[in-house]
């Protein structure tokens, strides 16, 4: 499937959002190239006039980081996250530098930033990530099963990947968490005993948009994983398996 990538101006880049503890949100492009089957950001195409499927185009925000400026000097303090539909650092990025164009500029005001991402291209933006006096980033980890990746995330960074991301992010003195949302087919302590070293805190979601890909689940023998009392057994294990680090888990 070709890319379809374009362009874009934008006045606006710091928008309210009603996620739990966070007061905006920088989405630095329009478009996710991981294209992941569960997405809940496909939504986004009602608003954008996209008709080509999710995953297969990128709009690049040209300008965020001058607007981002603009908008930061009369804006109220409060916690920002990078991105809520969208990865900043999608592979694009490497090319663009939108996501880290827009943190050299928080870096000159200082709001509490929250970048989260699938990618381990974030460790390029370790410099400046750095720079920040309250910056935390979340690699959404889902599973601990690269074959399950690849049905629910084809194009996105393997676990391997995600989980050395995450290792590197902590030993450079950076505060990290994984979001382990929504909860794909894993081995549940397996995945627990690789990431726990690594992180001050926890994230736990269950699939929210069933109807997007029960048929995946029903393709691959794996329904159970869609029931409610199967998946708060899981979430439980989850919990316990990182209760000795006095991991916060929510």
């Amino acid at each position: 499937m070709k890319l379809l990538i374009e362009e874009i101006t934008v006045r606006s880049i710091l928008s309210k959002t009603g996620i739990p503890g966070r007061k905006y949100c920088i989405n630095p492009y329009v478009g996710c190239v991981h294209g992941c089957k569960y997405c809940y950001a496909t939504f986004m195409k009602r608003f954008t006039g996209h008709t080509e499927p999710w995953g297969s185009f990128v709009d690049v925000k040209l300008n965020a980081h001058e607007i981002l400026k603009k908008e930061l000097k009369r804006a109220e303090r409060g916690n920002i996250i990078i991105s809520s539909v969208t990865d900043p650092y999608q592979p694009i990025e490497a090319e663009y530098f939108i996501t880290r164009k827009c943190l050299e500029v928080l870096t000159l005001f200082q709001f509490p930033v929250d970048i989260l991402t699938k990618s381990p291209l974030v460790l390029r933006d370790v410099d400046v990530i750095s720079k920040l006096k309250d910056a935390e980033v979340g690699l959404t980890i889902t599973t601990d099963n690269d074959n399950v990746r690849k049905i629910f995330e084809p194009k996105a960074p393997s676990i391997t990947a995600r989980i050395e991301a995450l290792k590197k992010l902590y030993k450079s003195g950076i505060k990290t968490y994984v979001f382990i949302g929504p909860i794909l087919p894993m081995g549940t302590e397996s995945l627990a005993r690789e990431i726990k070293p690594y992180v001050q805190n926890i994230l736990i979601d269950r699939m929210n948009y069933e109807s997007k890909v029960r048929w995946l689940y029903k393709k691959h023998y794996m329904e159970e994983w869609l029931e409610e009392k199967f998946i708060e057994r899981v979430i439980l294990r989850l919990k316990e398996s990182f209760s000795d680090k006095n991991i916060e888990v929510c």
